[in-house]
């Protein structure tokens, strides 16, 4: 079992590929073993090369809201749906922190 160190995009595709030929393989065993230390290596590998900014506050909510089937403020928010709508979308600042 050669394992070594994700240096170069190329070592990175390579580890991928074989990830996915191993995939289904059992843990405990040789294949396993092997398919947990490329997945831990490609992980290092993507946290220094693939970073992510955080999220948009706002766009989280809307994608939470959107994803639960929510849309609207619940009744005895003591706003309009189109007014809590316009909060939520960044487009109306009533001076309230969100």
């Amino acid at each position: 079992m050669e394992i070594k160190p994700i240096i170069t995009l190329t070592d990175y595709e390579a580890a991928l590929e074989e990830i996915g030929q191993l995939f289904q393989a059992a843990p405990s065993t040789p294949e396993g073993d092997r398919l947990e230390v490329l997945a831990t290596l490609v992980e290092v590998y993507e946290n220094q090369h693939y970073t992510l900014p955080p999220p948009d506050p706002i766009e989280a909510i809307l994608y939470y809201m959107e994803t639960r089937g929510l849309g609207k403020l619940p009744a005895g928010t003591g706003q309009t749906d189109t007014e809590g709508d316009e909060k939520i979308q960044g487009r109306k600042n009533s001076g309230e922190r969100i």
